[in-house]
């Protein structure tokens, strides 16, 4: 059973092999971090196509005589302020990914950490009173690399004002964690209101 620092404590703790046990499955964490990424694309991106500019839709100039090229409308693609051939249209990047699979990811992910000896359990009680120095000496007594990644439930405020100050850590919700944001962390900090959230939503 792997252990983990506890911050703002110089004791160590057990973390649950259910969790933090499972083998590393490259393709399973490169299709679930693929979809949390798509789904973050807002998809607002839009062109108007030759039909949509505001333009005139009478001939150029007329067919012979003029000594030009003949030409049509003059909203057509390849002229200056005509619409936009295969242009983007307002659309949704997300990608299917079953259920039984993204939580595999998630606890392979969270098992590469734990492995590497770059996760750790926040002590909330430690951190009631609002303290970034003291969040701060807690992270630099623990010494992993950065960026680290705390996850908290939404009740931990306290937790939430210490951390969120520090350079290079980032603050997110448990019930808002993917696996992008898992393996785009050097070192994750999870408190253990947040760690007994994600054995009911993993396990």
């Amino acid at each position: 059973m792997s252990k983990a620092a506890v911050l703002g404590k110089t004791s160590k703790a057990d973390l649950p092999k259910a969790l933090f046990g499972e083998p590393f499955h490259q393709s399973l964490v490169h299709e679930s971090a693929r979809a949390d990424l798509a789904a973050r694309r807002r998809g607002t991106a839009s062109t108007l196509t030759r039909a949509e500019v505001s333009m005139t839709t009478a001939k150029a100039w007329r067919q012979k005589g003029t000594g030009r090229a003949r030409a049509g409308a003059l909203s057509v693609p390849n002229r200056t302020g005509g619409g936009v051939a295969f242009g983007p249209k307002p659309r949704r990047y997300g990608v299917k990914v079953n259920r039984k699979a993204r939580r595999k990811a998630m606890r392979a992910a969270l098992s590469v950490h734990a492995e590497r000896g770059s996760v750790a359990l926040i002590d909330a009680a430690a951190f009631e009173t609002p303290s970034t120095k003291a969040a701060a000496e807690a992270l630099e007594q623990w010494g992993a690399a950065r960026p680290t990644l705390v996850v908290l439930a939404a009740e931990e405020i306290g937790v939430l004002k210490s951390f969120r100050n520090i350079a290079r850590v980032s603050i997110a919700e448990v019930g808002a964690i993917g696996v992008a944001d898992l393996i785009g962390a050097a070192s994750i900090a999870i408190s253990e209101t947040a760690l007994k959230a994600l054995q009911e939503r993993l396990g």
